[in-house]
């Protein structure tokens, strides 16, 4: 299952860099993961400070 952004997000970009494939951008005033990108490794919540991306 994708993982999703939630609100917590403080839009740092430290997920969108980390993402191997690319799934993560910038959204409104916070990130957002496509969830026919995202191939649920978790290295986005493994790099997030506040842990915003969770498994969907």
């Amino acid at each position: 299952m994708p993982y999703v952004i939630n609100d917590d997000c403080i839009a740092c970009g430290a997920c969108a860099s980390d993402c191997p494939v690319g799934a993560i951008s910038e959204g409104d005033g916070k990130y957002v993961i496509d969830p026919d990108t995202c191939i649920d490794c978790g290295a986005c919540a493994g790099t997030c400070p506040v842990g915003a991306p969770q498994e969907g």
